[in-house]
């Protein structure tokens, strides 16, 4: 699911500011402690053959999140495809691969836990090693 900025309401407009707020936009619970992420991507990057040997070779962690610019197309289990674009914010449930189609910047918020996991399958399908975090 993504919703435009335009298609948010309205919740207050006053000189110098507003607030838009969907309401009832997605549900996190169970999901434990999330992971903040940033992630820029090339235009013609598909990650389906990375997500190969996963669940149904797709990502099995939701995400919530944010288009700074581009536009990607997300493909989901049942072959259901949307598109997201700059300006949208999202909600990918689990089961799905993303294919950008213009160079994308974007900010997500993942459960830790599950999307850790795809992220080293990711690295290892590329046949690297994950970067250590700085403490």
């Amino acid at each position: 699911m993504h919703i435009a900025k335009e298609m948010v309401p309205v919740k207050i407009s006053a000189p110098g500011g507003s607030a838009r707020q969907q309401q009832s936009f997605s549900d996190a619970t169970g999901y434990g402690t999330m992971s903040g992420e940033h992630f820029s991507l090339s235009a013609g990057l598909d990650i389906s053959p990375l997500l190969r040997g996963l669940e149904d070779d797709l990502s099995r962690s939701p995400h919530w999140g944010y288009v700074v610019e581009g536009r990607l197309t997300i493909s989901y289990a049942d072959r259901t495809q949307e598109v997201t674009s700059a300006r949208d914010s999202f909600c990918w449930p689990p089961g799905h691969t993303i294919r950008v189609e213009e160079n994308a910047d974007l900010i997500l918020l993942s459960p830790r836990n599950e999307h850790t996991c795809v992220m080293e399958h990711v690295v290892s399908k590329m046949g690297g090693a994950a970067p250590s975090p700085i403490n």
